[in-house]
């Protein structure tokens, strides 16, 4: 975007924030609103708002605030969602399946457009309306589909190998779901899932706020666990 200035990713990580705030006030017919009033309808500062935009370029007017359908469409500009992004899957099981059947990628921009699996007893059948392939299949599928998004729905044994197929095919973003860190070229993006991390970290908060149950916070390990010293 010619910009010489580089966006903090936190900033980059609100935008799509905002783009699902903006939709759900167009759908509710609100026309224009104000930093503060956006601010605190997704529970940021108005200042902080300001702040992101301004990254960007002015999009409002003093004294009159932002218009929503405006707004909305020069963040999905930005965003890179006035275009519909192909994405393939790789890993056939319960959570690909489920990934590749959800309905509300495309109303947001994006499109699963394969599903990948090594299984043989996988490969042929069916996921909505796409056809299992063979996971030897990607590099070809990905290049006559030019797709640069990918996604690692395999077992955590599996994900690097899965991860070295997609970047050698021109996969440039990889979403990875497997429980393990993946090693990439530099230049490749990877943004990692893990339900039982961030579950992990809640708990953390929940035990700093008290709503633990004390006794069981405080019980001594069960027999045969050990604590190493520090």
């Amino acid at each position: 975007m010619g910009r010489d200035v580089e966006v903090p990713e936190t900033v980059v990580r609100r935008l799509p924030i905002y783009v699902r705030a903006l939709a759900q006030l167009e759908a509710e017919g609100v026309k224009t609103i104000s930093s503060l009033e956006l601010g605190r309808y997704i529970g940021v500062t108005a200042a902080q708002i300001r702040k992101d935009l301004s990254y960007f370029g002015e999009f409002g007017k003093q004294g009159r605030g932002y218009e929503v359908s405006h707004l909305l469409g020069e963040i999905k500009r930005i965003l890179g969602l006035t275009r519909v992004w192909p994405m393939v899957v790789v890993g056939a099981g319960r959570l690909g399946q489920a990934i590749a059947s959800y309905d509300g990628f495309k109303p947001r921009g994006f499109e699963v457009v394969a599903v990948f699996d090594n299984d043989p007893r996988k490969v042929g059948q069916r996921v909505g309306h796409l056809v299992i392939q063979d996971v030897t299949e990607l590099p070809e599928t990905v290049r006559a589909l030019n797709v640069k998004i990918g996604i690692v729905a395999v077992p955590a044994a599996e994900a690097q190998k899965v991860a070295n197929l997609m970047v050698d095919a021109g996969i440039r973003a990889v979403l990875n779901y497997a429980p393990t860190a993946l090693h990439v070229p530099e230049g490749i993006r990877v943004e990692d899932v893990d339900p039982v991390a961030i579950l992990q970290s809640l708990t953390y908060y929940l035990v700093n706020a008290g709503d633990s149950d004390p006794v069981r916070a405080g019980a001594a390990a069960p027999a045969g666990d050990s604590t190493p010293e520090l």
